[in-house]
């Protein structure tokens, strides 16, 4: 009751005050009439209050997502089926579901009256040009009585989530020169003047079989040692995106940031279905592995979904410095093959990123020329940015990278073929 009386709306709460209004006039005037008139106005709510705290509703709600992962710019329907499992009638009902606004307006629903045994399925299409993980739900349900005078809230609490993904292209078949064929550990099996032991161990990884440890190594060189097992090579990839703010420019779905994402995404399930075993850093994970002080979750290879759904979460971050962002262990993951997505980039940062590419791996890079996204910068401010891309590229190309220098309005699939006719070798 007393929830049913805070939900009185304006009309409701008009009509209570002219109700009393009315009441104290009559005493002072001593007219019955408009004192009953006043008791009636002001009893009006009270009483849709108390039908409408007294309704016990028993609807079910049942959400369906179909399909619950698109690319940007897709639809996706959504479908409510609504059941009142209760034998109680109800009233006037709105039914609103919650939804992120990129997702577009919220739907609402209005149903005149629920009887007993009342089934209805209502459905909707949601489409959203911005990528992410999006919440869709709970369902909030309005009762009101049929004069507009009480109106009470309830929220369901299922939802369910939508992932939009970012564009991806098919990319042409250019021969980088890093293919491996096989599977398994890709590290040299050079055996040391040491002896064949020393050649045969390795340090221990997180997720290692402990009957593995080899205790007369772990002995000898202080830190645990572990056996391995003899394995052919397997091409490996290692794809990093730079996602820190002072590298790009532009907002939303122009931005040179989702020029990256979606060049990250379609980099990595080209290589993927080319038979690398791919990892990515610079994304959420690799975030969440710096807040918790550990590597070994960005080391683990990334199947098709996941690396959609990592790219699709992928947000800006102020981190000031590549260097911690590029922690792989040497010892887990000897990619031939490391792509980086960059803006423009320090000494410093071309350091780590000479430290991060092994000397056997070959590197390509895509520098953004963040100028082209900066619209409407001084021209100043341009021919700083373009200046700093162009020392980023020739700062890399000197330390053996092989660099596609990326504008605004340049088609990922003509870059990534560019990258093939400078090693003069296309497939």
């Amino acid at each position: 009751m007393r929830q049913a009386l805070r939900g009185l709306t304006t009309r409701g709460r008009a009509f209570v005050a002219a109700g009393i209004t009315a009441s104290l006039c009559a005493l002072l005037l001593g007219q019955k009439d408009l004192l009953r008139v006043g008791i009636l106005l002001a009893a009006l709510p009270v009483v849709a209050a108390l039908v409408v705290g007294r309704t016990r509703l028993r609807l079910q709600v049942r959400r369906s997502l179909a399909p619950d992962q698109v690319p940007v710019g897709a639809p996706a329907t959504v479908e409510l089926a609504l059941s009142n499992q209760g034998r109680m009638p109800a009233g006037l009902l709105l039914l609103e579901d919650r939804i992120p606004y990129v997702l577009g307006h919220r739907p609402r629903f209005v149903v005149d009256r629920v009887s007993p045994n009342w089934r209805r399925t209502v459905t909707y299409t949601v489409k959203s040009d911005v990528r992410g993980m999006f919440q869709v739900g709970p369902l909030m349900l309005t009762v009101a009585d049929p004069f507009g005078l009480v109106e009470t809230t309830r929220t369901f609490t299922r939802s369910q989530h939508l992932l939009v993904t970012p564009r991806v292209y098919k990319l042409p078949e250019v021969r980088l020169g890093a293919d491996r064929a096989g599977s398994g550990e890709n590290r040299p099996r050079a055996i040391a003047s040491a002896g064949e032991e020393d050649a045969t161990v390795r340090e221990y990884r997180d997720g290692d079989d402990l009957r593995r440890v080899h205790w007369r190594s772990t002995a000898r060189r202080g830190e645990l040692m572990v056996r391995r097992e003899e394995q052919p090579w397997q091409s490996r990839c290692s794809l990093f995106l730079d996602a820190r703010t002072i590298s790009h420019h532009g907002h939303g779905p122009s931005s040179s940031l989702e020029w990256a994402v979606s060049a990250a995404a379609s980099i990595g399930i080209d290589r993927t279905r080319r038979g690398y075993v791919t990892t990515m850093l610079g994304g959420p994970t690799t975030l969440n592995a710096i807040t918790r002080r550990t590597s070994a979750a960005v080391h683990q290879p990334l199947t098709e979904q996941q690396l959609l759904t990592e790219c699709a979460t992928v947000e800006e971050h102020k981190y000031a410095d590549l260097g911690p962002l590029l922690t792989v262990d040497r010892h887990a993951q000897e990619p031939s093959l490391v792509i980086a997505i960059l803006g423009a980039c320090s000494s410093e940062d071309i350091t780590a990123l000479n430290r991060w590419r092994t000397s056997q791996a070959t590197g390509v890079a895509l520098v953004l020329d963040a100028a082209g996204w900066a619209v409407g910068a001084e021209p100043e401010k341009a021919a700083r940015l373009t200046a700093a891309a162009d020392a980023t590229e020739n700062e890399l190309r000197r330390n053996g990278w092989r660099v596609a220098r990326v504008s605004r309005g340049d088609h990922l699939p003509t870059v990534w073929s560019g990258l093939g006719l400078r090693s003069g070798r296309i497939a």
